[in-house]
């Protein structure tokens, strides 16, 4: 293991953001490569066929790309559907990114938990998986936006938003029976931290929000422990799977978060 092989972080768009702020707390010194898939956007739209053929193809063709080390599936949507795929795919270790039920059903007092996602990730059996085991004395309401997606992306490319949007989609939860209840909202999107404090601001009363990326960053922490990093933290570099739609409108965000090389595929 060479001390500048990559992490690998993926994502459709700029949700995995929310991923690597946690990561970068842990591992300062980590060389860090985030790909946006642009071409696959949005992945929260896709079958789970689609999802199941690309993530794993395009992951592995990235991390040959870059040599990485280890790679994170920053995406809740691609993870609870391809997740295992591409471990049967690729050699180096993978780092899903799947919505963060256990620790809200622990914070709960109401016992009526949210799951905000795309519509993708709310209705996967992986989430009445992780429902049953982690949150069975709870009520939990999901509800799938893909608006608040796009709200994120708007915000990454310093375009206003509209607060009123924020509302619509928390009414998606609740609107439904028992949804006035809710205290605890999972982010099972990874852009949705990205808009945490617009979705407060929204929010008809108090809630909590809860999302995956301390626990990621933990995981990432742990497989790599005693491995060789750079002396000091270097810029991390943007991977633009390409649409054909110009990424320099990203550029000025991606600087925010410490990317100063951009590169096309």
């Amino acid at each position: 293991m060479r001390a500048d092989q990559p992490l690998l972080l993926l994502d459709t768009g700029v949700g995995g953001l929310s991923i690597l702020g946690p990561i970068r707390k842990l591992l300062p010194r980590a060389p860090i490569v985030y790909a946006l898939d642009q071409a696959g956007f949005p992945y929260g739209q896709k079958s789970e066929a689609e999802l199941a053929a690309r993530v794993p193809a395009l992951l592995g063709r990235l991390a040959e790309h870059v040599d990485a080390r280890l790679a994170v599936i920053a995406c809740n949507t691609a993870s609870v559907i391809a997740l295992d795929p591409v471990r049967a795919a690729l050699a180096i270790p993978i780092v899903g990114t799947v919505p963060a039920i256990k620790p809200a059903a622990a914070i709960s007092k109401s016992r009526v938990i949210g799951v905000l996602g795309t519509a993708a990730t709310v209705r996967q059996p992986y989430v009445d998986n992780l429902s049953r085991e982690f949150a069975s004395d709870c009520t939990v309401i999901r509800h799938g936006s893909h608006e608040l997606v796009a709200l994120a992306e708007q915000k990454m490319r310093s375009r206003p938003t509209d607060p009123n949007a924020y509302a619509r989609v928390l009414d998606g939860l609740f609107g439904q029976p028992g949804g006035d209840k809710i205290d605890t909202i999972v982010l099972s999107c990874t852009h949705f931290p990205l808009v945490e404090a617009e979705l407060a601001a929204a929010s008809p009363h108090p809630v909590a929000f809860v999302h995956g990326g301390d626990g990621i960053a933990r995981r990432v922490a742990h497989l790599t422990e005693g491995q060789p990093w750079p002396e000091e933290p270097r810029p991390g570099t943007a991977i633009f799977v390409s649409d054909g739609s110009d990424p320099e409108p990203l550029r000025p965000g991606l600087a925010q978060y410490g990317f100063e090389n951009f590169e096309t595929l």
